[in-house]
């Protein structure tokens, strides 16, 4: 067990550039078994989400080569398992994301229940929904899953949720049927840009990624290719916050400005100062205040529900009240209990709303990290914060964010890893 241990109220600032998407890469990495060919796959993230998924694919008999480089090679060719390692699916719910390129490969694929973060249940139907309609039938056990298509098909599929993972295996799996299929009330995500690309290049032919209608004209064989992971708009958004909460200029480097609209326009009725240039955001110091209106999660393109942690740490140090609502997790704020004990006024509503008043002035405190995002927050409240804090389960952090104690010493925080 990890701990970061931070001494807060440092001067923060300069450049920082931001790391590949930790939600592009996992589903991208799935899709290189669709192939029997190499694919290359470049600016990956270092976290340690890539390593588990890396072990789950080699468990499997898939080469994988670059764990903690910029760049992935990837063979799918000599795999010969649709069973995948229970103890390794228990480290990683994106391993949900191995189903799709399994049922397509070898119209099997049986996996327990996926593990990770403990933020909330998250529902599986509509994934088997959408793959039973292109000719998958799942056996649910009480741990596992067991998923076979003898004549997979292209068909006309509704999910009755935007599932960006969903919507990911479904892509995957119909990549490999010929004919045409349509994906309804699909994720919008940028993630889901960054694979249909990756598809794109393999062979498949798909149009309308990034809204909620989606065609794949998919092809009976997938060749290697290339794919470029697209820049993690969560966390350019918590940099932007950790400029925030400490007063300071800030520029973060390799954004794309598209996918942070509506990070932006929160960010900015806070009273953060932001300017934009090309793939550059700098954030100026500024005073913070309460938007006014409550913050809210929405699907794509609304306000994403992994950053509602750390903003939760940027309303406690604007002047006013915050109302947080996130309605897909009824654990995601349960956290704050251990922020309140840092000196914030927070009440927690219920488990998807918190009423936060600011600006308050943080103490350091002794904490353990029970999320990815939750466990960044308290990193972001940590660096803001009068004294020491140390935060336990630092493993947990950095399955989400690359190499965060060398990125934030290079910005002036105080922090070490032990």
């Amino acid at each position: 067990m990890a701990k970061f241990i931070i001494n807060g109220r440092k001067p923060i600032g300069g450049e920082i550039t931001i790391s590949g998407n930790k939600n592009s890469i996992l589903p991208m990495m799935a899709a290189c078994l669709l192939t029997s060919e190499e694919c290359f796959l470049e600016n990956v993230p270092n976290i340690s989400d890539v390593g588990v998924m890396a072990e789950i694919m080699r468990n499997i008999g898939v080469l994988v080569e670059g764990v903690g480089t910029r760049r992935l090679r990837i063979n799918a060719k000599s795999v010969n398992r649709y069973s995948l390692d229970p103890l390794l699916v228990k480290k990683l719910r994106a391993s949900i994301l191995l189903i799709g390129p399994l049922l397509a490969r070898f119209g099997k694929a049986k996996l327990l229940h996926p593990g990770g973060c403990m933020v909330g249940r998250r529902a599986v139907g509509t994934h088997f929904e959408a793959l039973e309609a292109l000719g998958a039938k799942t056996i649910i056990g009480e741990e596992d899953y067991e998923s076979e298509a003898a004549r997979p098909h292209p068909a006309s599929i509704f999910l009755d949720e935007a599932s960006v993972t969903a919507t990911e295996n479904a892509l995957m799996m119909a990549s490999l049927i010929p004919g045409k299929t349509i994906i309804d009330d699909a994720a919008c995500e940028p993630s889901i840009e960054d694979l249909a690309n990756l598809l794109n290049a393999m062979g498949a032919k798909i149009e309308g990624a990034g809204t909620n209608r989606i065609i794949v004209r998919g092809s009976k064989r997938l060749s290697g290719a290339k794919g470029e992971v697209g820049p993690d708009i969560i966390d350019a958004g918590t940099f932007a916050i950790i400029a925030g909460v400490n007063n300071a200029k800030l520029t973060i480097n390799k954004i794309r400005a598209k996918d942070l609209t509506m990070i932006i326009l929160y960010l900015r009725r806070f009273g953060l100062e932001i300017k934009l240039e090309k793939d550059t955001m700098t954030i100026m110091p500024s005073k913070l205040v309460a938007p006014g209106s409550k913050v809210q999660t929405r699907p794509w393109p609304g306000f994403p529900t992994d950053l509602m942690s750390p903003l939760i740490v940027l309303a406690s140090q604007a002047e006013g009240s915050t109302l947080c609502h996130d309605w897909m997790y009824e654990s995601r704020m349960f956290f704050v209990d251990k922020l309140i004990t840092m000196g914030a006024n927070i009440t927690l509503c219920d488990p998807h709303r918190v009423l936060v008043v600011g600006p308050t002035r943080l103490r350091g405190k002794v904490m353990e990290s029970p999320d990815i995002r939750a466990g960044m927050a308290l990193v972001v409240a940590a660096l803001c914060a009068q004294g020491q804090s140390e935060i336990g389960n630092a493993e947990l952090i950095e399955r989400g964010y690359e190499d965060i104690e060398n990125r934030l010493k290079s910005l002036g925080a105080d922090i070490k890893k032990v």
